[in-house]
């Protein structure tokens, strides 16, 4: 992998984007460990958005804030990682992504219809496809300053991981 290479990847979009699967993709095709954001939710920003409830910019720090130490543990260590995040606001991407040295950003982009078929068909999921339209609401799509790589969730979660891995010039390195 080349210096100049993202060591850690964050893949932002709204729920039912593809997030968790594109990252387990991702991880499977480089072999670099994967962390879903969901898993970093305390257990109350969970209960809410069980019951259909939209969470708050305050609900959301400390979720913001343990994925940015999980980023920050990576680098340190210098260690490749994929991590999860719906990053809906540019105040959101500030927190986990940043000035970060290498920590590169892609939006996984896609229209409602698509998405929430996707999300109205899955399965044992906390969030609820009737959140699908506040996410849309406070979707800040990344500016050009962001330098987010921005991809269709149209394809298979597999040949969005590879256009991932061939525009970021990732390579396989154990994580």
């Amino acid at each position: 992998m080349a210096e100049t290479s993202p060591l850690v990847v964050v893949l932002m979009g709204v729920a039912g984007s593809g997030k968790s699967t594109v990252g387990e993709a991702l991880s499977h095709a480089l072999g670099w460990p994967f962390r879903d954001a969901d898993r970093f939710h305390p257990p109350a920003n969970v209960e809410k958005m069980s019951r259909g409830v939209a969470l708050t910019d305050a609900d959301r720090a400390p979720w913001l804030a343990a994925i940015a130490a999980w980023i920050d543990e990576r680098r340190e260590a210098g260690k490749p990682a994929i991590v999860s995040c719906s990053a809906l606001k540019r105040a959101y991407r500030q927190r986990i992504v940043g000035e970060r040295d290498r920590v590169r950003l892609v939006y996984l982009h896609g229209d409602t219809g698509l998405i929430g078929a996707r999300l109205r068909a899955r399965k044992g999921h906390f969030m609820p496809a009737s959140l699908l339209e506040s996410q849309f609401a406070i979707l800040e799509p990344p500016h050009g300053d962001e330098q987010a790589l921005v991809i269709s969730v149209a394809p298979s979660p597999e040949s969005i991981a590879a256009e991932i891995t061939e525009r970021l010039a990732l390579s396989h390195r154990g994580g």
